[in-house]
């Protein structure tokens, strides 16, 4: 029974950083065509935020295991 509850936890808590990966390519998208000489100042921040939200994933992969 902890096997599911486990997979069903993992599910739940994936689903915030897959908003936030959304929400921040989007908000980059927007950034680039409202102002495409600014592309090289956000990408690495998109990136950044990129990089960090898809940690929390992987945060809750590896606590779904441990717990």
């Amino acid at each position: 029974m902890e096997g599911s509850l486990n997979a069903v936890g993992y599910g739940l808590a994936a689903i915030g950083p897959a908003i936030a990966v959304g929400l921040i390519f989007a908000a980059y998208i927007n950034g680039v065509a409202r102002q495409p000489e600014a592309r090289g100042m956000l990408q690495p921040i998109a990136i950044l935020g990129f990089a960090l939200a898809e940690a929390l994933a992987l945060l809750g992969f590896v606590l779904a295991f441990i717990a």
